[in-house]
């Protein structure tokens, strides 16, 4: 066990088991201190490595991560402190680990329920090699001005009231470390604060005892006086007692032990931590409270009158001229972080996203403004939530049913199609599914699939101008434009598409109005006069349609139908269909173990 000081201005630590909150409220209190390095080096989480980005006052900095105890140490030999935040499972294995690191002097473990054989190897191993164990079942400790480890001392606020931001004259030492907090506001009401304050733990073998802390306190020259907090249950303060009783400890001692109030039950009663239990009078806080007066111990006679015995202790020491007062300094004010300062109305801040689709904040999804669980339940489909993150309104079932056959009947147009043919290539050359299906969507375009927006948006330009098939027709051929959704590569006049068939079948038992379909119809008519091959295809008959959905619905605007069209949903639509086809080439080949696919060179004209 060390026999002097613990942590100073420079200490540096190693925190065990990410948790933000904690290392933030360690940087916070290094700049509240003035310290000019943080005192948190590294973070090790099991299997990650990285940065973590923390602030230090103003600056925001990046704190290493390492995968392992001793990639951590070997990366910052200068850190001697391990805070260890791993749950009560795995805090014996990994303290023991970082007790084994020739670098680390001061292990602390946070976690509650450590099993006893466990603690009682760290001890063993701790004091074999002049090593100091905090907890288990620890808030930590502090040094003054210097160094805190994890949440000691709690908020910002609490540390700034209790004046912990500058060195005192008292050394503290308790079981409990939310009575620690307690007792930090009350050492600085009645003296010049603390020096050094440590929560051994309240679990039943403490890494570190009372009495190893207050004869440390003892060496330590800036340490005037010391307050012990004890509790019933064990026998830890009575090593105190003994170190009293031969003279070891030369510096005032306020103590008092906690849970007189237990002999007022019948039975025996267990309190918050697990070693606050009394076993018998030796255990019981009377009998602590007694023993530690009779070797001269300030013990008052309540915890109520514990602040007065203080008070009085240190006024004492300040009359006797061995304590000198405490020049007092200004804190720097703590940064607010943003999140914190927009709660409290202090300050606004533009949103970098907008979203009017979705809302995953309440305790479930909803899809424009409809619950998760109100969609299952309803028996809605996936036409319904089309409808609802597309066009954020809840179309009537016949739109959402012709929604689902245009996926059902886009999903997928063979193996020899370009989307497929990439998809399935890609997928052959060993890569992963993402790239294969990636591979095939981006062939979607004006040649392949991409057309529906375009048939959309001229069908609805000549049909609302008024234009005759023959217009539209010629006026697009003198502008050089292929007119979207006619021209097939198979299909012909006395060959039509079945998809094509199949939706204007159920569009005109469905829909309210087929004009723009029935104008799309009288175009192919003209064109067919030209060739037999130019017969509407799925692209076109899609496209007029969902016009006459947009516009037979009566749940749009002009404008909301043209800035639909403009967008790229009816593309989008496509897109959606296809993905399903391209999936579903791509787990094809992979279970048919297909080799690298290389294009045959008869199929190649090679030229000059």
């Amino acid at each position: 066990m060390a026999t002097g000081q613990l942590f100073s201005r420079t200490t540096q630590a190693l925190f065990y088991n990410y948790k933000q909150l904690p290392i933030q409220r360690m940087l916070d209190f290094d700049f509240l201190c003035g310290r000019e390095t943080p005192s948190v080096a590294g973070i090790i989480n099991p299997g990650s490595e990285g940065f973590q980005k923390l602030f230090f006052g103003l600056e925001e900095i990046a704190i290493p991560v390492h995968s392992t105890i001793e990639a951590a140490c070997a990366a910052h030999p200068t850190a001697d402190v391990f805070i260890n935040f791993a749950s009560f499972r795995s805090a014996a294995a990994s303290s023991m680990a970082a007790l084994k690191q020739p670098t680390m002097r001061v292990v602390a473990i946070i976690a509650e329920g450590v099993p006893e054989s466990d603690t009682k190897q760290l001890i063993a191993y701790a004091r074999a090699n002049n090593k100091v164990v905090i907890g288990p079942a620890t808030v930590g400790g502090i040094q003054a001005g210097a160094f805190k480890i994890g949440d000691t001392a709690g908020t910002i606020d609490n540390i700034i009231h209790c004046k912990l931001y500058r060195p005192g004259s008292v050394g503290f030492v308790s079981k409990s470390g939310g009575m620690s907090n307690e007792l930090y506001n009350t050492v600085a009401r009645v003296t010049d604060g603390i020096y050094e304050g440590i929560a051994i733990g309240g679990d039943v073998f403490p890494g570190s005892t009372l009495s190893d802390h207050v004869l440390r306190f003892n060496n330590i020259p800036q340490v005037k006086m010391m307050v012990v907090l004890g509790e019933l249950g064990g026998r830890d303060e009575y090593s105190l007692v003994e170190a009293l009783k031969q003279g070891k400890v030369t510096k005032p001692v306020v103590a008092w032990v906690s849970g007189t109030c237990a002999r007022l039950f019948k039975s025996e009663v267990q309190f918050g931590h697990a070693g606050a239990k009394s076993g018998g009078e030796l255990e019981s806080a009377q009998g602590k409270n007694q023993a530690l007066r009779e070797v001269g111990a300030v013990v008052p006679t309540s915890y109520e009158a514990l602040e007065t015995a203080i008070k009085e202790t240190f006024e004492k020491l300040v009359e006797e001229g061995k304590i000198s007062p405490v020049k007092e300094v200004t804190p720097p004010q703590i940064p607010e972080d943003l999140n914190t300062a927009i709660k409290s109305g202090k300050v606004r801040a533009p949103t970098h996203i907008i979203s009017t689709i979705s809302d995953d904040r309440g305790e479930e999804p909803c899809y424009a403004g409809v619950p998760m669980s109100s969609i299952v339940e309803q028996g809605l489909g996936v036409g319904d939530v089309i409808s609802l993150l597309w066009f954020k309104r809840s179309l009537p079932r016949y739109c959402t049913k012709f929604i689902e056959i245009c996926i059902m009947l886009c999903a997928d147009h063979g193996p020899c199609v370009s989307g497929a043919h990439n998809s399935i290539v890609t997928a052959r050359a060993g890569k992963d599914l993402v790239s294969s299906l990636v591979s095939g969507l981006l062939t979607i375009g004006p040649r392949f699939g991409g057309a529906i927006d375009d048939a959309a948006r001229y069908f609805k330009d000549a049909y609302d101008r008024g234009l005759t098939p023959y217009e539209f027709v010629e006026g697009m051929k003198k502008k050089g434009i292929r007119v979207p959704g006619i021209g097939h590569r198979i299909k012909r006049g006395d060959n039509r598409d079945k998809r094509v068939e199949l939706l204007q079948r159920f569009a005109r038992s469905n829909f309210p109005s087929v004009k723009y379909m029935e104008y799309a119809v009288q175009v192919e008519t003209y064109t067919l006069s030209k060739a037999n091959n130019l017969v509407m295809n799925v692209d076109g008959a899609i496209g007029s349609l969902f016009l006459d959905l947009l516009a037979g619905s009566g749940m749009f605007t002009k404008q909301e139908i043209d800035e639909i069209v403009e967008i790229g949903y009816l593309n989008g639509l496509f897109v959606l269909a296809r993905s399903i086809g391209l999936i579903g080439h791509t787990f094809d080949q992979k279970r048919l173990k297909q080799p690298l696919y290389r294009h045959p060179w008869e199929d190649v004209l090679y030229t000059k």
